[in-house]
């Protein structure tokens, strides 16, 4: 059976990499019904760069900033596919990404998200992500998400039908809004998978959210979402999410929000580490918190690549 997709691109300020993210679109073997593109109230020539490739299947929108997560909900709700493929501005996807998301439909209908492996590209190499290794329906998504990267979004589809039944992205949230979707979806769908690496992910790339991260302004956060009475997995799993985004946060000076995560997400016995490294960073002064963090990631990063 043949399915239509949405490709879904939110777009600010990728001058220098948007072109290669959407000829990878266009490469595809199984070629998408249209590539949605939301320019988010970018400054540089990214607009421009998009107009110049000239692709009768581009919809290029432009609107005020608000964010990635609006701009993601805007692209949703301008879709004519079936389905909507996720991609980020900076990634890249291989020839046979959407040819593979289309069998795993045929295969597996009625699941709620379909995700592939990945490759992380730095200046060093290529790095295949820890996935899992199994082909199909995704046992616990909570659970076999602990230590292993399931969704991102880059590497993600699902159908256009489920976002009037869980809604959209959390939008005015800037660090981690992926995780919070992935959350709700989980709660109602199955998730299924493919081990195939056909997705790059640019770890280097320009302008990453949590580079550039300003004060969030919104609603959403991973302890309204949280429910004590869940089962102990899918607590785990936004522990995971609140703990990272406060670690982030409590590097950028809000100490409020990460006393908040380290109050509400004490429990954890899977992500103790992510807890301690929180509360250590948020005793000390703000200025020594960045430093110290990218530090701490780099040295991890080596280590992680020479499989220790």
């Amino acid at each position: 059976m043949k399915n239509s997709f949405s490709v879904i691109i939110p777009l600010y300020n990728k001058e220098q990499e948007i072109e290669a993210t959407i000829r990878s679109v266009l490469a595809q073997t199984y070629q998408p019904l249209e590539i949605v593109m939301v320019n988010d109230g970018s400054t540089d020539r990214s607009a421009e760069v998009v107009r110049s490739i000239g692709s009768p299947l581009i919809r290029l929108i432009t609107q005020s900033n608000g964010g990635e997560c609006a701009a993601r909900n805007r692209a949703v709700s301008e879709a004519k596919g079936d389905y909507v493929a996720l991609i980020d501005a900076d990634d890249q996807w291989e020839a046979g990404f959407l040819a593979e998301i289309n069998a795993l439909i045929n295969e597996y209908p009625d699941c709620g998200l379909y995700c592939t492996s990945f490759q992380v590209v730095s200046s060093e190499g290529l790095f295949h992500a820890p996935c899992p290794e199994e082909r199909g329906v995704v046992e616990n998504f909570f659970r076999d998400s602990a230590h292993r990267y399931i969704a991102i979004p880059s590497a993600s589809a699902m159908p256009r039908a489920i976002f009037d039944q869980i809604g959209g992205w959390p939008e005015g949230m800037k660090i981690a809004g992926d995780l919070y979707f992935w959350i709700k979806l989980a709660r109602r769908y199955r998730v299924c998978f493919s081990p195939r690496p056909l997705v790059r992910y640019l770890k280097e790339a320009s302008n990453r959210s949590a580079s550039i991260y300003t004060p969030e302004q919104t609603p959403y956060s991973f302890e309204a979402l949280y429910d004590p009475s869940a089962p102990l997995d899918e607590r785990e799993f936004i522990a995971r999410a609140a703990l990272g985004k406060a670690l982030i946060l409590c590097a950028k000076g809000d100490s409020e929000a990460a006393r908040r995560a380290i109050r509400t997400f004490s429990f954890t016995k899977t992500y103790r580490r992510t807890l301690r490294k929180v509360q250590l960073l948020n005793r000390l002064p703000v200025k020594w918190r960045q430093p110290l963090l990218n530090g701490y990631n780099w040295l991890a990063w080596k280590i992680a690549k020479k499989g220790l």
